[in-house]
């Protein structure tokens, strides 16, 4: 009798232990994926109906988080809310104007600059590399690494050709991402009016579906990854486009050619944390290059000083500590999202990651309160210590 408890006891054990049921939770997940994966061609019409929307809805919430808040102060100064967003549409509408003749003929002047004395950038760069080869210090060096100049050119001329054969059969694509994408801006402004008038019955039609006891716990979650998105959202686009003003003001100074096209570039790439203003550098450096020596230090001066302005200053202001992850973290997570879905995922990834973050986070407060495994166990010593005995007796007993 004492060995079959004994060995109810040890099967007890067995199957507490935590990671014996994280295996059975972790096979459970990989079963379902397999099997989704094997029916996968049920979801097709799903799938072709959320890229058809993904698109106009994701424009349209970022319009929406940095253009509620506005909304939402009027309201509060007891403008009614339909005449502050038709106010608001207003004002968008004037100053895209006003930035459409004032801005996009000299952005596009550059840009066609740009254009044509690209061939000019390449010749030059190509002399640039020939005397570097002809160097009799580069010689050496090659000479004690071992590296075939000549072979070393013809595979990069191989991979350019690929690349632009790559690219001319990828137009029809192109062009077809860009019919989406107009449509999708056309569609953005309905979307957003909607968006911004019902804000109040999004959250209780959402949780319509969520069973009755679990509604509480849901809308904290909910507005907890509303804080997360609306913050990373303002706060990034906000420090981008001061990045785009300083390093615009920073090459007028200078007289980097193509300053506002430079710009630009830098303001839209440093949406993306980290990895963005290492790629935005790049255009500047080769136009700066090509310039003269004097520009290169000039630009990388530049750049340095509005780098360390935007990390000491402008950053910590705005962003602050709201996503609360680690640099690497973040860099990682850009790669392997970049990695999975392209583009889309490298501009989505930090979202994205914090959306995951916060459910799995309250996911494993709810595991470990119905479990009960990570409690703290109670020493032996301290619970007979504890433990009330016969011999105690009570000190007021009258």
């Amino acid at each position: 009798m004492q060995s079959s408890s004994k060995l109810s006891e040890g099967i007890k054990g067995l199957i507490d232990r935590k990671f014996v049921l994280f295996l059975v939770v972790i096979l459970l997940i990989g079963l379902n994926i397999f099997i989704l994966e094997k029916i996968s061609y049920v979801f097709h019409p799903l799938t072709v109906v959320l890229e058809t929307v993904f698109l106009p809805f994701l424009l349209a919430g970022v319009a929406y988080y940095l253009l509620n808040p506005i909304v939402d102060y009027l309201e509060h100064r007891k403008v009614k809310r339909l005449y502050s967003i038709l106010g608001l549409y207003l004002v968008i509408v004037t100053v895209l104007t006003l930035v459409v003749m004032k801005v996009v003929p000299l952005l596009s002047e550059q840009i066609a600059s740009l254009i044509s004395q690209f061939p000019t950038y390449t010749q030059n760069a190509q002399a640039k590399f020939e005397e570097l080869i002809g160097n009799k210090y580069f010689n050496e060096l090659q000479s004690m690494i071992g590296i075939d100049t000549a072979k070393l050119t013809d595979e990069f001329s191989s991979r350019a050709s690929t690349l632009l054969s790559n690219a001319w059969s990828g137009i029809g694509g192109l062009v077809g991402r860009i019919t989406e994408t107009v449509l999708a801006i056309i569609t953005v402004p309905f979307v957003l009016f909607y968006l911004l008038k019902d804000r109040k019955k999004l959250a209780p039609f959402v949780l319509g579906f969520v069973p009755t006891k679990l509604r509480g716990r849901s809308f904290g979650v909910m507005l907890e990854m509303n804080h997360q998105i609306s913050s990373y959202i303002r706060g990034q686009i906000i420090v981008s486009a001061c990045i785009g003003a300083l390093l615009y003001i920073g090459y007028l100074i200078i007289g980097l050619d193509y300053s506002l096209v430079l710009a630009v570039i830098a303001a839209c790439t440093s949406i993306v944390p980290y990895l963005g203003p290492a790629i935005a550098i790049t255009p500047a450096l080769i136009v700066a290059m090509m310039t003269s020596p004097i520009m290169l230090v000039k630009m990388i001066v530049i750049w340095t000083i509005v780098q360390l302005i935007e990390g000491k200053f402008i950053s910590p202001q705005i962003m602050g500590k709201t996503m609360r992850v680690h640099p690497i973290t973040i860099i990682f997570v850009i790669i392997a999202a970049g990695n999975l879905f392209g583009m889309i995922g490298i501009i989505l990834a930090v979202p994205g990651y914090a959306i995951l973050k916060v459910i799995s986070t309250h996911l494993f407060r709810w595991f470990k309160r119905r479990t009960g495994l990570y409690e703290e166990a109670v020493p032996a010593a301290d619970a007979s210590h504890d433990a009330p005995t016969g011999e105690e007796t009570p000190q007021n007993a009258d």
